[in-house]
């Protein structure tokens, strides 16, 4: 039988771009399901929702529906986040779970940092290749609202970061964190904090990698995933 494996992209990203990712795990005889949060790419947004709880709930009713329990999962940034959070909250529902690129350390100077870059006017004028591609990512209507929700949901987190300890610590099931050695985002001391929260647990370095999905070397990674997964 072959590792089924969710794969969850980062805030204001979409599924497509962890196509080159399951790829190779494919390629290894993976079986991978790339999900989709509401409001992001091609996914409509939701009226009913936005954040970290509510994408929670849209990926467990996606295994559900699609039988998918027990199925290990890999999480980019936020797509970690939502995984570990839904992981403390369903017990028995995912199988393992690797991270890569999550930010942990949330508080409101943080947050604040992290919204501030998500001004859409500000990125029209100082970087427009990037506005662009969010443009075509997400849709010229939508990528405008999409940004402020996600600003917002960073606040939330500032004020309530979700991933207490106690919620970590409650986690029975292996889990392994992520980080590129030149990311910008994430620190190693926030990812090692949360590391030394959990049970069953055990943490990789990319050499020559950025926080963003596209600078990853997808076939060491894919390596690195299917040897936790089978483990």
């Amino acid at each position: 039988m072959s590792t089924k494996v969710i794969l969850l992209h980062g805030a204001i990203g979409a599924a497509d771009q962890l196509l080159p990712l399951k790829t190779e795990l494919e390629k290894r005889g993976a079986s991978c399901f790339p999900f989709e949060f509401s409001g992001h790419g091609k996914t409509p947004v939701s009226q009913t929702g936005f954040g970290i709880q509510y994408f929670a709930t849209e990926l467990k009713e996606f295994i559900l529906i699609n039988n998918l329990q027990q199925a290990h999962v890999f999480g980019y940034s936020m797509g970690g986040y939502v995984a570990l959070y839904l992981m403390a909250a369903e017990i028995n529902l995912l199988g393992n779970i690797a991270t890569l690129g999550t930010k942990f350390d949330w508080n409101l100077e943080t947050a604040l940092k992290e919204s501030k870059m998500l001004n859409p006017e500000q990125i029209e004028l100082k970087v427009p290749k990037f506005a662009e591609s969010l443009a075509v990512r997400h849709g010229a209507a939508n990528w405008k609202e999409l940004l402020a929700r996600t600003a917002k949901m960073m606040i939330d987190l500032g004020n309530h970061n979700l991933l207490s300890a106690e919620k970590l610590k409650s986690i029975e099931n292996k889990v392994m964190l992520g980080l590129a050695d030149n990311d910008n985002m994430v620190s190693y001391d926030e990812t090692k904090h949360v590391f030394n929260q959990l049970k069953s647990k055990q943490f990789y370095m990319l050499p020559n990698t950025k926080h963003p999905i596209e600078s990853v070397n997808v076939d060491l990674l894919s390596h690195l995933l299917l040897d936790f997964y089978k483990s």
